[in-house]
């Protein structure tokens, strides 16, 4: 295991009844970095992602958050979560609370923070998504980019060692699907672990130190934005980024 990874993934398989979604998974990601992972629809991307944090059991494999194993029957796994920000691609808020409810949810009955030093943090992560003057609207009142964005800021809140991207953008209209980018873009610059399951190759291209290929649960390949979109070695890839180019233009 590299101890200088935020996250290292060794042999996560996993299998709904007959049908293999994740076969031998491995890989890990240092500080820092921007793992951006593509695939057709199917192939085990998001099934992946809730592994990572236990929100589905793999049937076997280990993944480590830095040093502390997350899928040791010892793990503490709730104290573990609190340091893997997770944004889903239905923005899972709470209708019944406004945006700086949402955001302050998780600090004051995780973190067990006091109302008004968990108000401040709150207020600062919706600040840094751009909705400082919606935090009292309720999501019936947001956009979906808003409410991706209030999403985000719940995440930051727990100041997260790693933050993981189901697809956030795939529910939304291409003229919302900017804002939220942008955020993700300088939350990258500023230096903040992601792994991001998207078909943006946009912003994989632009943002990615790494893409990973995942094709039937399987890595097929991984590299540098450069590497994978223009010169990918396996044909699998290539077949897959041409039909991408077809749908959505030059890649």
């Amino acid at each position: 295991m590299d101890t200088s990874a935020v996250l290292t993934v060794d042999g996560i398989t996993k299998s709904f009844g007959s049908n293999l979604v994740l076969d031998g998974i491995s890989f890990d990601v240092k500080k820092g970095e921007v793992v951006v992972i593509i695939g057709p629809s199917g192939t085990g991307k998001s099934t992946l992602l809730r592994c990572i944090n236990l929100l589905t059991n793999p049937d076997a494999g280990r993944v480590w958050l830095e040093t502390e194993e997350i899928t040791s029957k010892k793990a503490e796994i709730n104290r573990l979560r609190q340091n893997i920000g997770f944004v889903f691609q239905h923005f899972a808020l709470f209708n019944h609370l406004t945006a700086l409810g949402n955001v302050m949810a998780g600090l004051t009955h995780v973190l067990k923070m006091g109302k008004e030093a968990a108000r401040e943090k709150a207020m600062e992560e919706l600040n840094r998504v751009g909705l400082k003057d919606h935090a009292n609207k309720y999501p019936a009142e947001l956009s979906g980019g808003q409410k991706q964005r209030v999403g985000i800021a719940r995440s930051l809140a727990m100041d997260p060692l790693l933050m993981l991207f189901d697809e956030p953008t795939s529910a939304l209209d291409p003229e919302l699907t900017g804002e939220v980018l942008k955020v993700m873009q300088d939350l990258a610059r500023d230096g903040m672990t992601m792994i991001v399951v998207s078909h943006e190759i946009g912003f994989a291209r632009s943002v990615a130190d790494r893409i990973i290929f995942m094709e039937r649960g399987k890595i097929v390949e991984q590299g540098p934005p450069g590497v994978i979109l223009k010169n990918a070695r396996e044909e699998r890839t290539r077949a897959f980024l041409s039909k991408i180019t077809e749908l959505y233009g030059e890649v």
